[in-house]
């Protein structure tokens, strides 16, 4: 069982493709800035997912990554138990930095919650 509601983690999953949508965009944009200027420009933009996933408790932030580990093929629903000791015992940045620092982690979280039977998707429309 995650500590993590399924609704949460769709709230994440959007937000991941917001993001990924807006630094496609910010590419073309940025193209005349200088790096700091794109930096500052790149951490306004993740603001939103990364205050999500700050305000999270610890619990639903460790299952967060066990579950995109999962969905990654990293583990199975059945070493749930073993992905959650792996994240306490490797971390060494904060949840919002690696998950937001994942390139697929939209993808990953939702062949995380289709491992465990959830539906994205259904999750996701209920929350649009």
């Amino acid at each position: 069982m995650l500590n993590i509601s399924p609704s949460k983690v769709a709230q994440i999953i959007l937000l991941a493709h917001e993001l990924r949508m807006n630094s496609g965009e910010m590419e073309i944009l940025t193209e005349d800035l200088s790096d700091d200027e794109v930096q500052t420009m790149g951490r306004m933009d993740d603001s939103e997912i990364r205050s999500f996933i700050d305000d999270l408790n610890e619990e639903e932030q460790v299952d967060l990554i066990a579950l995109a580990w999962v969905g990654r093929d990293t583990f199975t629903v059945d070493e749930l138990d073993e992905a959650r000791a792996t994240v306490e015992s490797e971390a060494t940045s904060s949840a919002a930095d690696y998950l937001i620092g994942m390139p697929n982690l939209a993808e990953y979280l939702e062949s995380g919650l289709d491992a465990f039977g959830i539906s994205a998707t259904d999750e996701e429309d209920d929350i649009m």
